[in-house]
């Protein structure tokens, strides 16, 4: 019996973190949720942080530690996503407001505290957003980076590119100082991008298994994936939309459904068009030291298999 691992998971609640969170929160044998800090992404900060609690309460995890963190970028103004996740970042079936309480800590300052306190090399970072949160802590206590067990972020792209320019990701475009930091900071990463997240795709029949558990953390799902849907419908003319962000919740339980490569990962921070991209040598053309294992693919019916397995549990 292996013991679970502590993670803390840095997020900016839309519908995809909102799964990843429930996926992580169902799965106690695989994880301990040490806290959950919000971050400035899909939506502005005093949505996320609320967002956090509405899902920890779906999930009957009221005890769960949700801690406010940075509500603008290290050095640019804040890039929202209301334009997929709807204004409220959780648009879909409309949803009460939280009682539970946010903690009065500084997310990155629990970050730092608990890296510190706990034994190095025990603690798992799983940023969802911006890497706003991640980099200020790194930056305000150097310390701490190498009690990192490891960082297993969503974000980036290679083969795909971008999502929100031609050429970057979201979650690295938000925030591509930040990104800079935590990519040059030396602690063990895991990246899961588009190229991978893309195969991951919410089809009708991957739905409908979510409504048919009759839950209520089950039907929220399913709502849920229905609303953003339509977004990458729209654009990508897939049957369906990529659920991103619970991916990384899924390496920490079945690293075996993934695969990829370690590589040198490069953030560009002044290019005039490729602003936040993630500059991946896959093909291994530089001399630049591997500093990232990049995920390439998924077993998407394995994935699925396991998020509606732990969803039903709720």
């Amino acid at each position: 019996m292996t013991t679970p691992r502590k993670i803390i998971i840095d997020t900016d609640p839309g519908q995809d973190d909102a799964v990843a969170i429930l996926l992580a929160l169902a799965s106690p044998e695989d994880m301990e949720v040490l806290g959950i800090t919000a971050v400035a992404g899909n939506v502005p900060l005093p949505l996320t942080q609320k967002n956090a609690r509405i899902i920890c309460e779906l999930a009957g995890k009221r005890d769960t530690k949700v801690f406010a963190g940075c509500d603008a970028p290290l050095k640019r103004k804040l890039v929202t996503a209301e334009h997929v996740h709807g204004k409220t970042g959780l648009d879909g079936p409309p949803m009460a407001d939280p009682t539970m309480p946010l903690q009065s800590q500084h997310a990155v300052d629990f970050i730092i505290h608990t890296l510190r306190r706990e034994p190095a090399k025990s603690v798992t970072l799983c940023p969802l957003g911006p890497l706003t949160n991640i980099a200020t802590a790194f930056q305000r206590a150097p310390d701490i980076v190498e009690r990192v067990q490891e960082i297993v972020l969503m974000g980036g792209a290679y083969f795909e590119v971008g999502n929100i320019t031609p050429a970057a990701e979201f979650n690295i475009y938000v925030d591509p100082e930040a990104a800079e930091i935590v990519f040059k900071s030396d602690a063990p990463i895991v990246v899961m991008p588009l190229d991978m997240t893309h195969q991951a795709l919410t089809t009708k029949p991957r739905i409908e298994a979510f409504r048919a558990m009759g839950t209520e953390a089950g039907r929220m799902v399913a709502a849920w994936t229905d609303f953003f849907e339509r977004f990458d419908v729209a654009k990508y003319g897939s049957e369906g939309a990529p659920l991103h962000d619970p991916t990384v919740i899924a390496y920490l339980i079945r690293p075996d459904l993934f695969s990829g490569r370690y590589i040198n990962v490069e953030i560009e921070t002044k290019g005039e068009f490729t602003l936040g991209m993630t500059v991946a040598d896959w093909w291994g053309v530089t001399d630049r030291a591997p500093n990232a294992m990049f995920i390439r693919t998924v077993d998407a019916n394995g994935f699925f298999d396991l998020l509606a397995e732990r969803i039903a549990r709720l």
